[in-house]
């Protein structure tokens, strides 16, 4: 009878047999290990082993269990980074007694064969590094929305049946830990997420009709996505259960949203943020944003649980680090619950005083977060003729009546937005009083907060600025900077800010005239 003492020397024997650099023609090798995996880095390739155990949410205790799982690894990675999975291999007792890749023998073990790359570009690695900017911070956000695009619709009931559960295992985990994580904290963390989920029933049903329940990668921080030719590819997928790689494309979102959060990272978070609702342009998304404080809690939770299940099996000079990142996503946890009342905020004047610039940089420091969506007029005018950010309009596309238009769109959305409970920054030259009032009523409506910002800088300025612009979303040149200095404004009500520096500086002018109830 085969023992689980006796899997383990087994397949220990195994992991030799790879770790060897004359089982790889003397290449060097480099071991990664994980709670399911071991993986063998030598030269241009990659052998994945799963390791014998069994846990309540996968099991690979057997050679044929293993098999599948490697096999369904390929299957649903594939579609995601189909230039890294190569297939699976056996490792092999030869006639002599030996081991070997893909022998003649009998399979002892089967290992996903990958092509090998730069192990230091996955994106943990990159964010260490300081190397997670702006640029690929926005590549990030489109290859995250292009995977959700491609990948398929499944039945939303299980998976919505399943989030109950996922609390309750969550909850049990951390009773077993009560030194770890403190019995009322843990009390309170069920008790608010368990509330949040019936409030957001309904919600969830609704988009589980329309479609929004994939089957997405399942477990989507920064060590699985890896840069390749300067592109962000997602791979390890979750393959050992369709249930629990399936769910919300905003729940999959949500694991990588939290990873940058818990690394401090929290522009790149709302970059991504950003970049994603712009790559679905689905309207129906920002209803979604309601449940993406709860489905963020759940993954830090679920991260804290995973963590803290490695202490016992951790050497004694690890043990109080992987408690101190266990405890660390407790935290999240129960911080991304606090109720965050949402906040409008319009960053409005004329062209080349930087409102967009500002309202990049002041959209990571709004509660909740991630931070703010950012409804810029320029890029939603292209949007509503269905052109490119950086194409340029006919003039017809800035006739009163277009600009009516655009300006009810940008009402609705933000009225959208801070319904669903976020902070929304409308960008936008806002000259006209009757569109600054309708602003205000419409975070009204809704609940928010309201901060009307109205940026001001001499026309040398605007016009320097305007004529050192890259490609962008605005059309507008130093013509129109001048004839907007005869624009009829009304009386403005709204905060005025010197916006005549530098970014830095008109951010900070600006953050002063906030309510330290909406900032970071």
């Amino acid at each position: 009878m085969t023992t689980e003492s006796n899997r383990s020397e087994e397949q220990a024997a195994v992991f030799a047999f790879l770790e060897d650099p004359k089982t790889h023609g003397g290449d060097t090798v480099r071991r990664l290990d994980t709670h399911a995996a071991a993986v063998f880095l030598a030269g241009d390739r990659a052998l994945k082993v799963k390791r014998a155990v069994r846990f309540p949410f996968l099991d690979y205790s057997t050679l044929d269990k293993r098999k599948a799982a490697c096999a369904a690894e390929i299957e649903v990675n594939r579609p995601f980074a189909p230039d890294i999975y190569r297939g699976i291999v056996p490792i092999t007792r030869e006639a002599d007694g030996q081991f070997a890749v893909g022998g003649s023998g009998s399979p002892v073990e089967w290992a996903v064969e990958m092509v090998r790359f730069d192990e230091d570009q996955t994106l943990d690695h990159i964010a260490d590094r300081g190397g997670l900017d702006a640029v690929l911070s926005a590549k990030l956000a489109v290859a995250v929305a292009a995977m959700h695009a491609r990948s398929a619709r499944v039945a939303a009931a299980p998976w919505l049946a399943a989030l109950e559960d996922y609390v309750g295992h969550n909850t049990a985990a951390f009773r077993e830990r009560a030194a770890l994580f403190p019995a009322e904290r843990a009390a309170a963390l069920d008790r608010n997420s368990r509330a949040m989920l019936v409030r957001l029933a309904p919600l969830l049903r609704m988009r589980g009709e329309a479609g929004f329940v994939r089957r997405g990668h399942g477990d989507l921080h920064l060590g699985n996505i890896a840069v390749l030719d300067g592109e962000p590819v997602a791979f390890d997928a979750i393959e050992f259960d369709p249930l629990v790689a399936s769910g919300d494309v905003l729940y999959d979102l949500a694991f990588l949203l939290m990873d940058l959060i818990e690394r401090g990272l929290h522009g790149a978070a709302n970059i991504v943020l950003n970049g994603y609702f712009a790559g679905t342009r689905d309207d129906a998304d920002y209803d979604g944003l309601a449940a993406l404080p709860l489905f963020m809690s759940l993954r830090a939770a679920i991260r804290a649980k995973v963590t803290a299940a490695r202490i016992d099996q951790a050497a004694e000079s690890a043990r109080r680090n992987i408690e101190r990142s266990a405890a660390r996503y407790f935290e999240i946890a129960q911080s991304l619950l606090a109720p965050r009342p949402a906040t409008v905020v319009c960053t409005a004047g004329l062209s080349g005083t930087g409102k967009s610039v500002l309202a990049r940089s002041l959209a990571p420091c709004l509660l909740p977060a991630p931070g703010a969506i950012v409804l810029r007029s320029d890029a939603e005018r292209k949007a509503m003729y269905g052109m490119a950010e950086t194409s340029r309009l006919p003039p017809d596309a800035y006739r009163a009546e277009v600009s009516e238009r655009l300006y009810a769109a940008l009402y609705g959305k933000a009225h959208r937005i801070a319904r669903a409970g976020f902070s929304v920054i409308v960008d936008a030259v806002f000259v006209k009083a009757a569109e600054r009032q309708a602003i205000d009523d419409a975070a009204r409506a809704a609940g928010a907060r309201f901060h009307g910002l109205f940026l001001t800088a001499d026309l040398a300025t605007r016009v320097g600025r305007i004529g050192g612009r890259g490609p962008d979303a605005s059309d507008a040149d130093a013509a129109v900077a001048r004839m907007q200095e005869d624009f009829a404004t009304g009386d403005i009500t709204w905060a005025r800010v010197d916006a005549s520096g530098t970014a830095a500086e008109t951010l900070a002018r600006a953050r002063t005239q906030l309510s330290a109830a909406a900032l970071r």
